[in-house]
């Protein structure tokens, strides 16, 4: 069923909440985990699911995602799978930016035209699960539904940060409501007895959807609606039918620097919720690089990528990613270094350190606990990062700071001897 399924990516609007990891490039292209980008999650959920037709749409800073697509996914000159990236474009039709998710699906309707499909799924670009999307679409089939939602239960506490539906005996939706604030206990639905026992009842939208090719098109052509969550999925559910998808792994929305952070060091975990090293793993660009190298360090549940120069003294409870270089008696803990694009050459970090600059890494003697360091930083040596008390939110120019964690940005110069 799955070649009769073209897949659409939605790369998301400015990632303002990511902000500053999405200055300079678009969510789906936020490195995680030491060595992948976010888009590879859906891509690689389509392609483990046989779906090998995939359009990501974007919008903003997309060169760096164009980039990672083109050097990333190739398939053979005999086959017709691709991932594409349509980015927001004006034509005669229209001059305007995507205005939500069902306005980019409208606008690039006509670039789907052409291929044969019977089903789109619709993605989001920003999640962290691992989903068989053949049996999600084998449901929908069977079911005769026209439109299909990914739901997962969820508490209470989590209701008003969702659409919330309410399914049926046969899993069919009944309703709808978007993020209600209060009065939803009668938007419990039927669940599994584990689900039941966590306190799970309420069916959550995860943004991830099958549409009917002929509905799709009716549904969005000669209208100006805007968003599936707010407009289509509710005001289709009178007419339509509506299958709730019920999905009980793990997920989580990567919305928030917060649930970013945790997500990445969740990986970190003895058994973690989600599983890099079983059968479906995460494709991504492959990358000609030496193993890492480590000298005097103790490490401790942490995830170490390719190509690292790592002298540290400690590593605790962090992910460490591609070529990154750590300096001696250095101390991290809890922390989620993205790496480094390239190796400075023994000429340039000459150069640096003749002129008492740092260089591109993480320098010696440091202390780091509790942030996010962006690619391509220079952090000199004897910088102690997040070391004391709580730090009051806000943007210091070279880091920000978020509920207690620290981003350091992309390309910051930290001097030596630093105290954030």
């Amino acid at each position: 069923m799955t070649s009769k399924v073209i897949s659409i990516v939605l790369g998301g609007g400015q990632g303002s909440r990511l902000s500053p990891l999405t200055a300079t490039r678009s969510k789906p292209a936020v490195p995680i985990a030491g060595k992948y980008r976010l888009v590879d999650i859906p891509i690689s959920n389509c392609l483990h699911s046989g779906i090998t037709r995939i359009y990501v749409l974007t919008q903003f800073n997309s060169a760096s995602l164009n980039k990672h697509i083109k050097n990333t996914y190739h398939f053979s000159s005999f086959s017709d799978a691709f991932v594409d990236i349509l980015a927001a474009e004006q034509t005669p039709s229209s001059v305007s930016w995507f205005q939500g998710t069902a306005d980019a699906v409208r606008q690039s309707l006509h670039h789907l035209a052409v291929h044969e499909f019977e089903y789109v799924l619709i993605l989001s670009g920003d999640q962290l699960y691992q989903m068989d999307f053949d049996d999600m679409i084998t449901k929908h089939i069977d079911a005769g539904a026209e439109i299909s939602i990914a739901t997962i239960p969820v508490d209470a506490a989590d209701v008003p940060g969702f659409g919330i539906l309410k399914a049926d005996d046969d899993s069919m939706v009944t309703a709808f409501i978007e993020k209600p604030k209060s009065n939803f206990e009668s938007w419990a639905s039927d669940v599994s007895d584990e689900m039941k026992a966590e306190g799970r009842v309420y069916l959550a939208s995860m943004g991830i959807y099958i549409f009917n090719r002929k509905l799709l098109y009716e549904l969005l052509e000669g209208n100006d609606r805007t968003d599936f969550g707010k407009e289509i999925i509710p005001q289709s559910i009178v007419n339509h039918k509506v299958l709730s998808y019920q999905y009980e792994g793990y997920w989580t929305d990567i919305g928030t620097i917060p649930s970013f952070f945790d997500a990445n060091l969740g990986l970190t975990d003895e058994i973690p919720k989600f599983n890099l090293f079983g059968e479906n793993h995460i494709y991504t660009r492959a990358r000609m690089l030496p193993p890492s190298k480590v000298s005097g360090t103790t490490l401790n549940k942490s995830i170490i990528a390719d190509g690292c120069i790592i002298s540290a003294k400690t590593i605790t409870r962090s992910i460490i990613g591609i070529r990154t270089r750590i300096g001696v008696d250095t101390e991290i803990e809890n922390c989620y270094v993205m790496g480094s694009d390239n190796y400075q050459t023994l000429e340039q970090i000459a150069e640096l350190k003749l002129s008492d600059s740092p260089i591109m890494g993480i320098g010696d003697r440091v202390k780091i606990k509790n942030a996010i360091i962006d690619k391509n930083t220079y952090i000199g040596d004897d910088v102690s990062i997040n070391c004391g008390g709580l730090l009051p939110d806000g943007d210091y120019g070279t880091h920000t700071v978020q509920d207690g964690i620290v981003v350091v940005k992309k390309r910051a110069i930290i001097p030596s001897g630093t105290i954030i």
